[in-house]
């Protein structure tokens, strides 16, 4: 089948794309290679997907309708993975005005291209953030999510409900994923388990917050991947499932993609420090901003809609992302 995968030099992006390539997929990747982290980063995670003859990337970007319509249009995909966002919950704070035109306005260009194609299924990105100040747990589908804590979380939420209209209005078949706390190789910069290893690796404190009273569904990144493709066969509106998060009115439904099984910040601390042969410097701080204390989802649909779950233990997933920094990254200044 044909895909097309925006945000495909992104860190899950990436992981998704190398998934579909491997399955024997064609795939054209769209990704403007903004600025907001490391370009290198980005380069070398597209030249390992160059490699494939069944890929293709675009350099534009989901906010310019007219270039990223054009290839939309020349390449008619028959499934749609939307990525391609403003990512880092703490960075909407300061700038929100950059999800605006990422999250919001390019998902509009990403329904607008869909309602006029109708490809089979067109998947999108959520996040668990979006379940905001919600304190029942674990996290499910059905909750209401009116609470968001971040601008970038009420950007992902209104990403939903402008999906749901899409699929109620002109018939396209969209699913929304939430996902939990993804870490894994190729990860982000700005993302907590690069800079604590980082951090380890330099002999440097590291920020933990709320003094690490905190608690993380961890999901890594080749379990979310392995599950998103899936979900890609599991269409709404075709054969929902007891439980199912369908709508009513619309072939639409929300899936949370995690592991189920929440744990405490300071446990991933030491399992860091143990991947990297070095105990770390802990700076406790206060909680941020938009922060929440605990995540923990709950996987069921998921499990009924594809018979797969998130399952890599802390103890496999970490140590992979260690040898990963450590071959590309250790020893910087």
């Amino acid at each position: 089948m044909k895909f097309l995968v925006t945000g495909s030099a992104g860190f899950i992006g990436f992981h998704v794309a190398s998934r579909l390539l491997q399955a024997g997929h064609d795939v054209l990747g769209i990704d403007n290679f903004s600025e907001y982290y490391d370009v290198a980063l980005k380069e070398q995670r597209n030249d390992i997907l160059s490699n494939h003859a069944n890929f293709r990337v675009a350099r534009v970007g989901v906010d310019d309708m007219a270039a990223f319509g054009a290839e939309w249009e020349s390449f008619r995909p028959d499934v749609v993975i939307h990525l391609a966002a403003q990512a880092g919950v703490r960075y909407s704070i300061d700038h929100p005005e950059t999800y605006v035109q990422a999250n919001l306005i390019g998902t509009f260009n990403v329904l607008e291209l869909a309602r006029r194609t109708q490809p089979r299924h067109l998947l999108a990105a959520s996040t668990s953030s979006v379940y905001g100040a919600n304190t029942d747990m674990p996290f499910d589908e059905g909750q209401k999510i009116a609470t968001p804590l971040t601008f970038y979380a009420a950007t992902k939420g209104a990403t939903e409900l402008m999906g749901h209209s899409y699929a109620h209005l002109f018939g396209v078949p969209i699913t929304f994923f939430r996902f939990f706390t993804v870490y894994g190789p190729w990860g982000r910069p700005d993302m907590a388990l690069f800079k604590f290893a980082k951090a380890i690796d330099e002999g440097k404190p590291l920020d933990v917050y709320n003094r690490g009273d905190m608690v993380r569904d961890f999901t890594y990144v080749e379990d979310l991947a392995e599950a998103v493709v899936r979900l890609a066969d599991a269409i709404p509106g075709r054969e929902p499932v007891d439980g199912d998060s369908l709508s009513p009115v619309a072939p639409w439904r929300v899936v949370n993609i995690g592991q189920g099984e929440p744990v405490k910040l300071m446990n991933y601390i030491a399992e860091i420090e143990r991947a990297m042969g070095k105990p770390a410097i802990l700076n406790l701080m206060p909680m941020q901003p938009g922060d929440v204390p605990a995540t923990e989802a709950s996987a069921e649909l998921l499990q009924r809609l594809t018979g797969y779950a998130p399952s890599t233990p802390l103890s496999v997933g970490v140590p992979a992302f260690v040898r990963w920094y450590r071959d590309n990254y250790s020893g910087r200044s």
